[in-house]
């Protein structure tokens, strides 16, 4: 009947029983003989004993049955299930307990009844044997009975001779002898035994192999501080190095302390934060009340397109931390943190209009301090918005403090307060009106803005250090503006390429131009060329001429590269946009000798970067395999992919029905298709309704599943659904065993299990969710088509598998109008 029947006994010669009957025999390391007298085992050890209620509750939360008959003569049956294994069993087991008699195996036992703990029925009849013999004789003249109408049927004797329990019987018939029976037919050859599927081993690096990696990482650490070291105009570009390096470091270990489900308000978060672009550009505007010349008006137009970054990311992620409250939290009062923010700024500027000018260094350290602080606050749900709002005090301070140090006449500052004004209120209008499934593209367009800020501060800056009388531009404010420049460029063209497949604007196949990497190379190489005609020159035409060059070329790889990877790539092409934006900020701060942006620009890259590595770890690929338009993963081999036959089963909304409302647990593997359809509304009411009715639901989600990490964490959480019922794939891979059924919507490659079976797949070796491996799995698509991968899928194929195709809004609908329905009808 396909059951898996475990077996424990003490004494060590009732396993080969157990096997010889295809039952599983469970064993304890602790070596030790239970071999008893008259046959009965032995009293255990402690050491046993602690080992076999260690063994019990692991098999009490796994079995849905359990039968025990552990006696010793002459003394109470000892006790093997304690409460806290009964707990851990799923509602609906039953124990069976063959030593009531002498006190039972289980402790919550009852003699001669039949008790209910928290769902589980305890058994515990002393009279099995007179209730036996009623039974079997029940069941055999049950048979007998079965089999004499099977000759009857329609009111007529009919003696069937193809049916062999009646010809096997029959002895005589109109007097002549019919036995005995012919032999039955031989069964057809039964199908050679399926292949045992080839598990796809991830390559891991030895030991040595770990340590030698370490070890080159340091020596390039150490070599780069040598060299730069080499190179080092003075002490003012030696402290900019030591705290460029401090905050990298910093900065590594806070991103790490980020909650996987808050990924996106993360890279809102220092999307906001890097708008301090503008602070370059505030240092270079100039004029009256409108620019007077080139460099001026780009330094505007950088503070200008900064001022929408700040406004809208700190909106933005206030309305996604504001969407995982739950209504049993208690009130944060967050609003109190405008008292230190108001002492603090308020307090800066009395102390610098008395003229307390070594304020300003101390209110910048400030700055930088409450920008970390407001990433470290995104470690947990509780923390988050307390977070952005330090956050945005650290903000407000590095703008405070850089209006206070300029010394502009009134009428740049009322050219300041138009750019700031201007572009806050857009970045303000686009964070109100944006829509949630939207996410992945306006921060896209935001990360574009940051990168025109760094572009054109450093064409603003290299301007204004020609128009001086004196011109002197050392190697290293040359090297600043040029990485500034150039990694803008990049961000810049690649975020709105990347803007255009998020919104369907531009293709989401990737562009596969003919040597395309031989181009990317070629445009390098011409960026290189351009450096070396930038760096020594001394005329202002001739840098900024070899300057634009560099533009063009940035702006042209940039597009070029985003544009050739394909659309499930996206989370990776979004978290290394947020990278660039970061570095690019950080060169600026070296460019202007800025402590402040080189603090924020290394947290910000070492963000998008770590986000970068999550994200290629979680597909088994590299970096250079996304950027470059790689084939397969770390694992795939060289042979050719395993092709998947079969029929798939198919069923419909009022089946699935039945079985998610039988079911004691469920999981729901969301993918991209769920953020598409804008199906989480109804799914969060289905959730809703079988929580309120006893089925224990969770949710599963995949590191790369919607277009940026954590998307699919802040669109369950806009639906009402409670954080803590959705797990990250790491949590909740090992329960997919114990479940009774998986609701898949709209996910493909995040639950293939050819990552898993096929070496040579190009997806093997990449973490997935073991969907596969619950009672059943329903998996809610449009078409049987293929993923984004282009894999076809073995789970689709499986017997315990049923489609459930079409739209998936309108079958999530169907399938909480359903569930409503069967709910009020149990009523």
């Amino acid at each position: 009947m396909g059951a898996v029947v475990r077996a424990f006994d003490t004494r060590a010669a009732v396993k080969e029983q157990v096997e010889s009957l295809g039952g599983e025999f469970l064993e304890l390391h602790v070596k030790e003989s239970g071999e008893g007298t008259g046959g009965y085992a032995k009293e255990m050890s402690k050491e046993y004993i602690d080992a076999e209620m260690a063994l019990f509750k692991k098999q009490a939360k796994e079995c849905d049955i359990i039968i025990t008959t552990a006696l010793i003569p002459g003394r109470p049956a000892p006790k093997l299930l304690l409460e806290e294994a009964v707990n851990e069993m799923k509602e609906g087991s039953v124990i069976v307990d063959l030593a009531a008699e002498t006190g039972g195996n289980c402790v919550l036992t009852q003699k001669d009844k039949v008790i209910n703990h928290r769902g589980v029925t305890i058994i515990g009849y002393t009279d099995w044997a007179s209730r036996m013999s009623a039974q079997a004789s029940t069941l055999y003249s049950n048979n007998i009975t079965k089999f004499l109408l099977s000759m009857g049927g329609k009111g007529k004797f009919v003696i069937d001779h193809k049916d062999e329990a009646v010809r096997g019987a029959l002895v005589v018939e109109e007097g002549q002898l019919m036995w005995p029976a012919p032999a039955p037919a031989k069964p057809a050859a039964a199908a050679p035994p399926k292949a045992q599927a080839t598990k796809v081993e991830t390559p891991q690096p030895t030991p040595a192999e770990k340590t030698l990696s370490r070890s080159l990482q340091l020596t390039g650490g150490l070599s780069s501080l040598l060299a730069l070291g080499l190179v080092s105009p003075g002490s003012q570009f030696n402290s900019m190095v030591n705290i460029f390096s401090l905050a990298g470091l910093v900065g590594y270990q806070v991103v790490w302390g980020v909650t996987p489900a808050l990924h996106s308000p993360l890279m809102s978060v220092t999307n906001a934060i890097s708008g301090m672009t503008a602070v370059g550009g505030l240092v270079l505007m100039g004029g009256s009340i409108l620019p007077s010349n080139a460099a001026q008006g780009l330094a505007a137009l950088a503070v200008f397109a900064s001022s929408i970054n700040i406004v809208g990311g700190f909106l933005v992620t206030q309305r996604m931390l504001d969407m995982f409250k739950r209504p049993t939290d208690l009130p944060e009062n967050n609003y109190y943190y405008a008292i230190p923010a108001s002492v603090f700024l308020g307090g800066y500027g009395a102390a610098a209009l008395a003229g307390f000018n070594e304020v300003h260094d101390l209110v910048l350290l400030a700055s930088g301090m409450c920008c970390i602080g407001g990433i470290a606050g995104l470690a947990s749900q509780q923390t988050a918005r307390a977070g952005n709002a330090l956050g945005i005090v650290g903000v407000s301070s590095g703008l405070a403090a850089t209006l206070l140090t300029v010394g502009a006449s009134s009428e740049v500052y009322g050219q300041m307060a138009l750019c700031m004004a201007g572009g806050g209120a857009i970045g303000l209008t686009i964070a109100r009106k944006m829509a949630i499934t939207d996410l992945p593209q306006l921060v896209a367009a935001f990360h574009s803005l940051v990168g025109l800020a760094a572009v054109v501060t450093g064409f603003s800056q290299l301007m204004y250090m020609h128009s001086l009388p004196v011109v002197h531009i050392d190697g290293v404010h040359m090297a600043a503006i040029f990485a500034a420049t150039f990694i803008g460029g990049l961000t810049f063209t690649g975020s709105i390429t990347a803007f255009g497949k998020l919104q369907g604007l531009l293709s989401s196949s990737a562009l596969q131009l003919p040597g395309k990497n031989a181009l990317n190379l070629a445009m390098f190489a011409g960026v290189i060329g351009s450096g070396f005609v930038f760096f020594p020159s001394v005329e202002a035409t001739t840098a900024i001429a070899s300057l634009g060059v560099t533009t063009g070329l940035s702006f042209a790889m940039g597009a070029h590269m985003t544009a050739s990877i394909g659309g499930a790539d996206m989370p990776v092409v979004i978290t290394v946009l947020n990278s660039y934006s970061g570095w690019a900020l950080c060169a600026e701060g070296f460019m202007l000798n800025n402590n402040l942006l080189t603090v924020v620009g290394a947290l910000i890259g070492s963000s998008g970067a770590i986000l970068s590595y999550i994200m290629c770890v979680a597909m088994n690929r590299s970096i250079g395999n996304v950027l470059f338009g790689g084939y397969g993963t770390s694992s795939t081999g060289t042979g050719k992919a395993k092709e998947i036959t079969g029929t798939h089963t198919e069923v419909n909304v009022d089946a699935t029905v039945e079985l998610i409302t039988a079911a004691k647990r469920v999981i729901i593997v969301p993918g991209y298709g769920l953020a598409v359809a804008k199906a989480q509304y109804a799914i969060a009411e289905l959730v809703k309704m079988l929580a309120a009715n006893g089925v224990h639901v969770r949710f599963g989600i995949h590191p790369v599943a919607g277009r940026m990490p954590g998307q699919l964490n802040v669109l369950l959480a806009e639906a009402g659904v409670p954080y803590d019922v959705v797990l990250e794939m790491e949590e909740i891979n090992s329960d997919f065993a114990h479940t009774d059924v998986v609701l898949v919507i709209g996910a493909n490659d995040t639950v293939n299990s050819a990552a898993l079976e096929d070496p040579n797949s190009p997806i093997a070796g990449m973490p997935v969710l073991h969907v596969w491996e619950a009672k059943k799995v329903i998996v809610m698509k449009r078409t049987m088509g293929v993923g984004y991968a282009a894999v076809d899928n073995p789970v689709f194929y499986n017997e315990n598998t049923s489609m459930l195709l079409g739209d998936a809004k309108a079958t999530c609908d169907a399938l909480r109008t359903k569930t409503a329905e069967f709910y009020a009808h149990s009523a």
